[in-house]
């Protein structure tokens, strides 16, 4: 897979944090989700779906934020037809809570999934990289029940200013989900964080809106192009 060289390097970072994931596991708590808060969307969702015809052939893109606030996702995937279902704030326990819903009743030639929001510095919510890992791979059977020969692309989280401060525990859940990809068939894990750190490690604030979290037009064609060099090969050949 076209993750295998990224997986290497996350494995060094994974070799080094493995007794600090484990302690933080232990003591992480469980956080009822409020899932009622997304009606809404998934009523906007089944409108959507009542009033167009998505091809079968078309790329299902899921997440939080980033995917719904991508503009030009129709301009920036040709040919390929896409389908847009991104609600902002939502993490990896909402889509899977809501994915027999609003990803199952679809029918996609292949699944892209960015979601960013299980680490973001609330000691009370948090994950740990390795529940992370495992919520990522429960998500990956679900796509699979609905769709078994689907390729199923994840995009790397991305370090941001605006959460810097649990950049650690998200690089740690960005090696633990790059190795999960290389274990299962037609997974693909795109890594971005290079894309968007400078030469000293630290994320480049030109590529972001003013609150320093979501991308702005230049970081969207950053996104884009390193997305269908990963896509494109794939799905061309």
């Amino acid at each position: 897979m076209a993750s295998l060289n990224f997986a290497k390097y996350y494995n060094l970072i994974l070799s080094v944090s493995v007794a600090t994931c484990l302690c933080f596991l232990a003591v992480t708590p469980s956080v009822a989700q409020n899932f009622d808060r997304w009606e809404t969307v998934m009523q906007e969702f089944e409108r959507l779906d009542s009033e167009n015809n998505y091809p079968p052939e078309s790329i299902f893109f899921t997440g939080s934020s980033s995917i719904r606030m991508w503009s030009i996702l129709d301009e920036d995937m040709q040919p390929y037809s896409v389908i847009q279902r991104g609600f902002g704030g939502s993490n990896i326990r909402d889509i899977l809570h809501f994915a027999d819903r609003y990803i199952g009743v679809h029918d996609f030639r292949a699944l892209v999934l960015f979601v960013a929001n299980d680490i973001t510095g609330n000691v009370n919510e948090d994950l740990a990289p390795e529940e992370l890992r495992s919520l990522f791979e429960e998500f990956i059977y679900t796509i699979r029940d609905f769709n078994s020969n689907a390729p199923i692309f994840i995009i790397e989280i991305t370090p941001t200013n605006s959460r810097w401060d649990v950049w650690p525990n998200t690089r740690e859940a960005n090696a633990h989900i790059a190795m999960l990809c290389d274990q299962h068939e037609n997974v693909v894990f795109i890594p971005t964080s290079d894309l968007f750190l400078d030469s000293h490690g630290k994320p480049i604030p030109v590529l972001f809106l003013d609150d320093q979290l979501h991308l702005n037009e230049d970081g969207y064609n950053l996104w884009a192009d390193r997305i269908r060099s990963y896509m494109d090969p794939v799905l061309l050949n």
